[in-house]
């Protein structure tokens, strides 16, 4: 089986690479990893020292102008992308574990223990994402912890829905009853004959959830209930600076390009990662 599955890796890495799309955006999101990863690095001034008037347009000294506070924003730009794809990409993580093991149980066991998983997740989908948040917000304060794990309930019931019905249409497979023939256990199983066969609609899921993330993370952060100032934060920016958009419109056009071209880079990527992988779900109809 192993030397079986080196042609066909090599195939998904001929489709992935195939279109000039997908390049860009596997250019994009890397080339964004690495600001994220070393731009702290590269600021020429402190993020939140105030160093000229509000909202001056670009200089030498300021290659995007100031922000609201008269902040250099190349330096905010430089170090207000962590907090965003950390806090996005830990939510989507943490929802995935969660939502995953429970949809490939209930997906796998069928009967009961999907209608009792299932309904548990029909409730969390009955709360609105914001009022979510606002509430976890109210008990715990301006908590990244209490935002990250909000962020990721709220990812539970989609994704357990997706896992469970790519489980369902898997679990009837052959190899899936040789499995069970030969005796292996139920994770055995789950892991190695259903999890792997339903990776291609979960990447393709994988993006745009990653997208809700960080667009959650900016509804929280304009609502004041997030990430506060003076710390540096792409999604932030935007709200700080809003008022000041006709004075020196960089100040809120650049944070906002770097989370567009973020969240459609992954989104491309997720959706040809989906492809390689050869998925013949469709994950549209599983949100539905």
């Amino acid at each position: 089986m192993i030397a079986a599955s080196q042609p066909r890796l090599r195939r998904n890495s001929q489709t992935l690479t195939s279109s000039w799309p997908t390049r860009i955006s596997l250019v994009v999101v890397v080339l964004l990893l690495l600001l994220v990863i070393f731009g702290p690095l590269l600021t020429p001034h402190s993020p939140t020292a105030e160093l000229g008037p509000p909202f001056a347009r670009p200089s030498s000294a300021f290659p995007l102008g100031t922000d609201y506070a008269g902040e250099d924003v190349l330096s905010r730009v430089l170090v207000g992308g962590r907090s965003v794809i950390l806090i996005g990409g830990i939510a989507t993580v943490i929802g995935y574990l969660i939502g995953g093991v429970i949809g490939l149980v209930a997906g796998y066991q069928r009967g009961l223990t999907d209608s009792i998983l299932m309904r548990g997740m029909d409730a969390l989908l009955a709360f609105p994402p914001i009022i979510f948040l606002l509430l976890l917000a109210t008990g715990f304060g301006n908590s990244l912890t209490a935002l990250t794990l909000g962020i990721a309930l709220i990812h539970v019931p989609g994704v357990a829905r997706i896992v469970r019905t790519a489980a369902l249409e898997t679990s009837v497979r052959g190899y899936v009853e040789a499995a069970l023939a030969r005796g292996d256990r139920v994770r055995v199983i789950l892991r190695r004959e259903i999890l792997p066969n339903i990776w291609g609609p979960i990447v393709a899921d994988g993006g745009p959830r990653f997208t809700v993330s960080i667009l959650l993370v900016a509804a929280v952060n304009f609502l004041g209930l997030g990430i506060a100032p003076p710390n540096a934060d792409w999604a932030l920016m935007i709200s700080e600076n809003r008022s000041g958009l006709t004075l020196n419109p960089l100040s809120v056009l650049v944070p906002a390009f770097m989370i567009a071209a973020l969240t459609v880079s992954l989104n491309l990527l997720a959706d040809q990662i989906a492809r390689a992988h050869g998925s013949s779900v469709d994950v549209q109809a599983m949100r539905r």
